[in-house]
């Protein structure tokens, strides 16, 4: 089943239909549905290649058997060199064909002269009768080939497109469950096409957790593990700095005392996990990215905080196929674990639900109210215009009241010391209510959050 990407399969089918030949470059980290999205873009005149980390002479014999379908003969001679293979394809085709080279990273490895070989041939116009489609989930390389200003490839390909996870509500249509539904499954797989297909080839969320993930057998029990070879050099240290954050280390110091280094020395990791939207930066709405001290560091992507939430702290039960324990923990601890994902989906979906007020993005503020009381706010969002305030809470309790809660929520919003003369629009995020508007307080259900997020 193909959702969503509509956008994605439109851009590329434009640009695959120049009248010149293009080079694309397609990047994402893995898992992602990238090869699906090629495959919904190739056709009969397409070479589609996947790369492996076998020596370059074996990967250009193997590339010359797959243009063999299409030239008759072309792998007959031995090619000494990518570029003698790619410039002798040129010279072998009668009509218009795409070359789709999947894992382009891996050829790279072996052959680090390639991109400028390919730099070369799309000066020279020597991919004149082909387009050349390059694919890869090490998005640091990809990104260094490519968008690098020094990187050889930097300014010749005709569409870049870093392809994204996708959004609860997708999920929501490929599983098929009911918006509730949605947010539970999505605090675990996150926007991942791949662990979709997992998830679905179980009857419940239970059960494709504990055969797939809380099992020393299961398809994503060392998933971190796969994704971290692919982009980090330092993934050890990357491994126990997400570690440490799922086990509820938030802030750098804290994280570094850990692991006994000076802050200082995590800020490449730091920023490099960052870049790949594996964590994030999170600070009290309000506050100065540059100059806040106030800062907490969260996993950003919810596959690996569910797993650094829960496998990673019970590896060693897990891993003896004691598992039992481990599930016990899970299902006791579920329901504040999707509680925290629920708010972080409001977040998101703030501007979308007052699309005429011109809403950012909701963040969360925390810090002394205007009595000196500490006071937490799930909620804050402000206007481009900063006239308007959007300030909530998000509950996932299967028994909340929202009078109460729109009382506690008005008491915060007198005491908060950044409210002066905005307009304040209260909101209350609720698991087990319908959207709906009166006098006081708007109130948002899943439904609402879930297709909001589309």
């Amino acid at each position: 089943m193909f959702v969503n990407r509509e956008t994605e399969t439109g851009r590329l089918k434009r640009i695959l239909n120049q009248e010149t030949a293009q080079l694309i470059v397609i990047y994402g980290r893995r898992r992602g549905g990238k090869s699906t999205l090629l495959k919904q873009i190739i056709d009969d005149n397409t070479v589609f290649f996947s790369a492996d980390q076998s020596e370059a002479p074996l990967q250009i014999k193997s590339l010359a058997e797959r243009i063999e379908k299409k030239v008759p003969g072309f792998s007959a001679p031995v090619y000494p060199g990518w570029d003698s293979l790619l410039r002798s394809l040129n010279r072998s085709l009668n009509e218009r064909i795409t070359l789709c080279i999947d894992e382009f990273p891996y050829l790279v490895k072996n052959s680090p002269e390639l991109p400028s070989l390919i730099q070369n041939i799309h000066d020279d116009g020597a991919h004149s009768n082909y387009n050349i489609i390059l694919c890869g989930s090490s998005q640091k390389m990809m990104h260094d080939m490519v968008l690098n200003k020094k990187a050889p490839l930097y300014g010749r390909a005709g569409e870049i497109m870093k392809v994204n996870p996708m959004s609860v509500n997708h999920l929501m249509q490929y599983l098929d469950v009911i918006p509730e539904e949605a947010v539970r499954e999505y605090s675990v797989w996150g926007g991942i096409p791949r662990y979709w297909e997992i998830r679905r080839l179980s009857s419940s969320l239970e059960e494709a957790i504990e055969h797939n993930v809380i099992n020393p057998y299961g398809l994503l029990a060392e998933e971190p593990e796969r994704l971290f070879s692919d982009e980090i050099r330092t993934s050890v240290q990357a491994y126990t700095m997400l570690s440490l954050i799922g086990s509820g280390c938030n802030r750098l110091s804290e994280i570094a005392g850990r692991m006994e280094k000076p802050a200082t020395h995590l800020s490449g990791v730091t920023s490099f996990l960052i870049e790949l939207k594996y964590i994030r930066r999170e600070i009290p709405f309000g506050e100065s990215l540059r100059s806040t001290k106030k800062t907490l560091y969260k996993i950003d992507d919810p596959f690996l905080n569910f797993w650094f939430t829960f496998v990673a702290p019970d590896k060693s039960r897990i891993d003896l196929g004691l598992t039992s324990q481990a599930i016990r923990d899970i299902k006791r601890k579920m329901p504040g674990y999707v509680s925290s994902a629920w708010e972080e989906l409001c977040r998101q979906a703030v501007p979308f639900l007052f699309p005429d007020e011109n809403i950012n993005p909701g963040m969360r503020w925390w810090g002394r109210g205007k009595d000196g009381s500490p006071i937490e706010i799930d909620v804050v969002a402000g206007s481009s215009d900063k006239k308007t305030l959007v300030i909530g809470e998000a509950k996932w309790g299967e028994k909340t009241d929202p009078e109460t809660e729109f009382e506690i929520l008005r008491g915060k919003i007198q005491n908060l010391p950044f409210v002066k003369t905005q307009k304040i629009i209260p909101v209350l995020f609720l698991k087990n209510q319908k959207t709906g508007q009166s006098n006081t307080v708007t109130t948002f259900g899943p439904e609402a959050v879930v297709n909001a997020l589309r």
